[in-house]
């Protein structure tokens, strides 16, 4: 059982960065892979971007050489940079933990989810 934190939502100007935050208590975080999803309305959840306990990492297409996930397992934390914003990433993002190996296609979510934190990017 893990419990999930996110934090660092909020409005932003195209083009601009953002930086989100989950704090992870309850378990062994590091014996997790995790995730930052997004939602919009209308749509499902998708995968953004994944790191293993390892370091390794995967993301999507389409925010590749704009987003950086990063992990510090000393503090039980999960960052995800986010640069070069355009209305597109507008929605909800998620931190989720997932079993421990896969990043990409094989990232396999455990379920356990934060309570979302809004991204909007506007002018």
């Amino acid at each position: 059982q893990v419990q999930l934190v996110e934090s660092g939502g909020g409005l932003v100007q195209p083009g601009g960065s953002l930086i989100l935050s989950c704090a992870a208590s309850g378990s062994i975080f590091s014996i997790y892979a995790m995730g930052w999803y997004r939602q919009v309305p209308g749509k499902q959840r998708e995968l953004v971007a994944a790191v293993t306990s390892g370091g390794r990492t995967n993301y999507v297409d389409s925010v590749k050489g704009r987003f950086t996930i990063s992990r510090d397992n000393a503090k039980n934390m999960v960052y995800l940079h986010m640069n070069s914003l355009t209305p597109e990433d507008t929605a909800v993002y998620y931190c989720n933990a997932g079993r421990n190996g896969g990043v990409g296609s094989d990232y396999v979510s455990l379920g356990y989810w934060g309570q979302g934190t809004q991204v909007t990017v506007s002018s």
